[in-house]
């Protein structure tokens, strides 16, 4: 799924000067690729969801049979989510109006700044607008290995889903697809590579997600080590904005790097939920991972700590764990290996294996914490 960080712009214009005149502005620049000129309105609405442009140009004084204002609509009525500036003259003024698909106007003439930063722009403030404020998003990270990480996000996923909302787990661990390894996904499962490189729409993603028995879509990581290279980080951000539009809930089990790819991702969600055990190493990690979110910027609210085997502290006081966070963690999930190992070992979630035990409840717990919590942020404007 690799591609550049450039915008790809098409261009619906038939005045020839015009069109070379926009050409010639973008040559020296490689923010923007000019992907497609387009002359015939007509012609316009078929060809965008083939070329995939990120931002369309249309000439505001369109000629011929389809006119710049049955393009809009077009595009709209087709649900083409693509963001359209309006080119047009002084004389002709048009108005930003998002709502019936004119997401801003660029009036001639102009130069070369005023066409690029119209561009980013308008591209910037779309992606943005894209997230849908009611979905709630959950990154399941931990600072060392071998903490259960994988199979939490797996069951608070599956928990979720029987409140009757609807939910997508995002394999985020690229290179070693623990989710796949904990279901036995088969080899040849679509992963997230098997998306459009440019834009993604929700029939693609339909093709692609693995559908687990559970109730839940995953959408998986690659299946070998080395095409995790392929996964560009711009990528990721395109399909988290598309889980969050599509779906309730979206929880995403990372991996334990701290790379630009989980920066992306974690800058991105509602709530960090960090696992930690009662071991001297997952503590001491814990508490360098604290220092590096304050760095970052992140505020105190977005992460939360879920002790995992709360049951089992391995001599450790749990006021030292609770005096290296410096604050009581929010969630405990106590150890039933009983339960928990012959669930993992069958790839089927432990939470509807065996739903009354101690360890499934705490899991329950959990969730009614997480997304009433996510609601509430939703709800003051906090993201």
């Amino acid at each position: 799924m690799a591609t550049s960080d450039q915008i790809r712009l098409l261009l619906i214009e038939d005045v020839s000067q015009v069109a070379q005149y926009v050409r010639g502005l973008l040559m020296s620049q490689s923010q923007i690729k000019l992907i497609e000129v387009i002359a015939d309105g007509g012609k316009a609405v078929l060809q965008v969801p083939e070329l995939r442009p990120d931002v369309v140009i249309l000439d505001a004084l369109l000629q011929g049979r389809v006119k710049a204002s049955q393009v809009v609509s077009q595009l709209r009525e087709g649900g083409i989510n693509v963001p359209v500036i309006m080119l047009t003259v002084p004389q002709q003024p048009v108005e930003v109006d998002p709502a019936r698909g004119i997401h801003g106007v660029l009036a001639m003439p102009f130069s070369g700044y005023d066409l690029i930063s119209r561009v980013t722009q308008v591209r910037k403030d779309h992606a943005a607008g894209e997230t849908t404020a009611a979905s709630i998003s959950i990154a399941i990270f931990a600072p060392k290995g071998g903490v259960g990480k994988t199979t939490i996000a797996f069951n608070l996923a599956v928990a979720a889903a029987r409140t009757g909302r609807n939910v997508v787990l995002l394999d985020g661990s690229i290179q070693f697809a623990d989710m796949r390894a904990l279901l036995r996904v088969p080899a040849d499962a679509p992963s997230i590579l098997d998306l459009p490189t440019d834009r993604v729409a929700e029939s693609d993603l339909a093709e692609v997600v693995w559908r687990d028995p559970s109730g839940i879509d995953i959408l998986l990581a690659p299946p070998r080590i080395e095409m995790a290279e392929m996964v560009l980080t711009r990528d990721v951000e395109k399909v988290l904005s598309l889980l969050r539009r599509l779906y309730d809930v979206v929880i995403i089990d990372m991996s334990v790097a701290l790379d630009e790819l989980n920066l992306a991702l974690l800058d991105r969600v509602d709530t960090i939920l960090e696992i930690v055990t009662y071991d001297s190493t997952t503590i001491h990690n814990t508490i360098a991972m604290a220092d590096t979110f304050r760095v970052i910027g992140y505020p105190a609210s977005k992460v939360q700590y879920l002790v995992n085997r709360a049951d089992a502290n391995a001599g450790i006081d749990p006021a030292e764990l609770t005096h290296a966070l410096g604050r009581v963690p929010e969630h405990h999930v106590r150890s039933d290996g009983a339960v928990v190992v012959p669930a993992n070992n069958q790839g089927i979630p432990f939470v509807l294996s065996d739903p009354q035990a101690g360890v499934s409840q705490d899991i329950d717990r959990v969730v009614a914490t997480l997304i009433g919590a996510g609601q509430a942020a939703v709800a003051a404007g906090t993201r």
